[in-house]
């Protein structure tokens, strides 16, 4: 007990408050807004005691990832390689359909797992240690040899999460957080001009082969009128959101007094579309304060990955960076019609265990990394 409380008092004094505190805030002020979008709902109180329970269950965690040393779980890398695999593997007996035809989710005894949500952070931290062994390696990062080692291990998740799930938009999350943590670990560039070749030579066969013909249409359709015109089709979702951010105007129409909001025709309202229940009953001002707040925790999360000097510290900052980019401006991209609908969450915001306690996790590991300072290893963190 007595030990307990010494690394508790540690936690308070060493720990990034900063990053703790904007988390708090953006869970709490997400609570509130779930309260409001599940209102209509037959057991609303289901929705809020989830949500509830999930956010002390992350500031513990996030209490907990502040405490162990990331090293630590870089160190066992090989044990997170299999664990990512066993993970989603599980997915094939046991997977269960969330109704958007994903298999992506664990359900025993009524509660759900997300494998995905927890993979990714897993990722983050074998994919930096993997990295930086190979830029201390004496062929160096961008030789061939590592080029090819780091492909197939992000082929081998993505490709599991593909097949497996059928899930693309997770898919896309893994993709952006391996580029991102290739380009700050300074991969060389021609690498990157080498895989956007192949890609774009592998897009026909993807659309004519491998795309089913609703994905295309998802794909398009924020971009081809022609699609939807009517808006009674795919573009459902995302016109229901415009209209509800509209009507919102500068300061919304108040908590539980959203006509979209308050609406069952207003479809994944509480998870993937609750941005435009905050523009309808909060304005325009709460938009832009969910805004500020979560690219706030993002320069946060890079701010303490340069400061680290370690080469793995800092890709684990950045690899966080990297998700949260990306499921920010793809989630509110979906509800202002610009971006595809391919059901990613709003993090801290959108209704969801797995993301929560997940997003929390993520945070409490750049929060580690500002706890212990490590000496430089690498000139490209100076």
């Amino acid at each position: 007990m007595k030990r307990a409380m010494e690394l508790l008092r540690e936690f308070f004094r060493r720990a990034d408050m900063l990053l703790f505190t904007l988390s708090i805030i953006c869970a709490v002020f997400g609570i509130v807004v779930i309260t409001s979008a599940s209102a209509s709902y037959v057991s609303p109180a289901k929705y809020v005691i989830v949500q509830a329970f999930s956010m002390i269950l992350g500031i513990g965690a996030f209490i907990v990832m502040t405490l162990l040393d990331i090293d630590i779980l870089a160190d066992r890398w090989l044990a997170l390689s299999i664990f990512n695999a066993a993970f989603l593997l599980l997915l094939i007996p046991f997977g269960v359909d969330d109704g958007t035809g994903n298999k992506g989710w664990l359900r025993f005894f009524g509660i759900g797992v997300q494998p995905t949500e927890i993979v990714k952070l897993t990722f983050i931290i074998v994919l930096a240690k993997q990295i930086d062994t190979l830029k201390r390696s004496p062929r160096g990062l961008s030789a061939p040899m590592s080029a090819i080692q780091l492909m197939v291990h992000f082929l081998l998740i993505f490709g599991m999460i593909l097949v497996i799930t059928k899930d693309l938009g997770s898919a896309l999350i893994f993709f952006f957080i391996f580029l991102v943590m290739l380009f700050a670990a300074g991969f060389a560039l021609y690498w990157f001009a080498i895989g956007f070749a192949l890609v774009a030579a592998m897009i026909p066969l993807i659309w004519n082969v491998i795309l089913k013909p609703y994905q295309k249409q998802r794909i398009l359709a924020p971009y081809d009128p022609t699609i939807d015109p009517t808006n009674t089709g795919i573009n459902w979702q995302p016109h229901q959101s415009k209209v509800a951010l509209a009507s919102g105007r500068l300061t919304g129409t108040g908590l539980f007094h959203g006509t979209q909001s308050q609406s069952n025709a207003f479809p994944e309202k509480h998870t993937d579309f609750i941005y435009g229940v905050i523009g309808e009953e909060l304005g325009m001002i709460a938009c832009i304060l969910v805004i500020l707040l979560l690219t706030a925790i993002i320069i946060r999360c890079v701010v303490v990955g340069v400061r680290s000097g370690n080469t793995v510290s800092a890709l684990v900052c950045y690899g966080v960076a990297a998700f949260m980019t990306f499921q920010t401006f793809e989630n509110i991209g979906m509800c202002i019609g610009i971006t595809p609908v391919i059901g990613i969450t709003l993090p801290f915001f959108s209704y969801g265990g797995s993301s929560l306690l997940a997003t929390f996790i993520a945070m409490g590991m750049v929060s580690g990394v500002h706890f212990r300072p490590k000496q430089r290893r690498s000139k490209t963190y100076y």
